[in-house]
This record gives structure tokens, C-alpha cells and sequence, in this order.
């Protein structure tokens, strides 16, 4: 399994950005698949998830401000994140989670600037 995870860079606080998680088999085997995001000297913490029948959560920070979304077809998850805060400055992660396993992209830096 791999997971490739696009889209990261530097933007502006108020800004928006999307990240992309391409998944190299089909996404509706997972349990789930997830944004993860690990700030400097923080601990990595779980942001939006999707699980197989589509069921969305959120981490209380981001709601109302990212959303979670995913293209089967082209075996995609996307991480929409509008109205960005410096705090939301992180390396990214996607993550499938399945039956045999968790599995890990590589992380993308988002940075807001204030």
C-alpha cells in the first residue's frame, strides 16, 4: 500500500489550501483514512477523518474550516482547509487504516504566515 500525500507550502493567515492523499489501491477497503498533522514539539494529532461508508470527523480546532472529502474513482482523499491560522502550521499526514494495518504517506509542510 502507498499512500502519496500533495499539496503542502506557505500561505497567508485567512488563506486556503488543499491537500491530496493518493492511495494505491481502492480507498473503500480502509476503515478509514485520516489527516494527521505534527507541529514542532507537538505530539501528532488526528485532524479529519472518513471512514469507509463516508461517516466525517473532525478535530474541534479545524471544524467549520476544513473538510475532509475523498474521489473514489481516482482512489483520493482530500484535506480542504480554508481560513487558515498560523497554528495550523504542521507537516501533514495521511494515514489508511485497515484491516492488516495502518499505513503511512509522507508527510507535506503547511505554513501559515501571520
Amino acid at each position: 500500500v502507498q499512500l502519496q500525500a500533495f499539496g503542502g507550502g506557505l500561505v497567508q493567515a485567512g488563506g486556503y489550501m488543499r491537500l491530496s492523499c493518493a492511495a494505491s489501491g481502492n480507498i473503500l477497503r480502509y476503515n478509514y483514512m485520516g489527516w494527521y498533522r505534527q507541529a514542532p514539539g507537538k505530539q501528532r494529532e488526528l485532524v479529519a477523518s472518513i471512514t469507509s461508508v463516508g461517516i466525517r470527523n473532525y478535530v474541534d480546532s479545524v471544524k467549520d474550516r476544513f473538510t475532509i472529502s475523498r474521489t473514489v474513482a481516482n482512489n483520493t482523499v482530500y484535506l480542504q482547509m480554508d481560513s487558515l491560522k498560523p497554528e495550523d502550521t504542521a507537516v501533514y499526514y495521511c494515514k489508511a487504516d485497515g484491516r492488516n494495518g495502518a499505513y503511512w504517506g509522507q508527510g507535506t509542510q503547511v505554513t501559515v504566515s501571520s
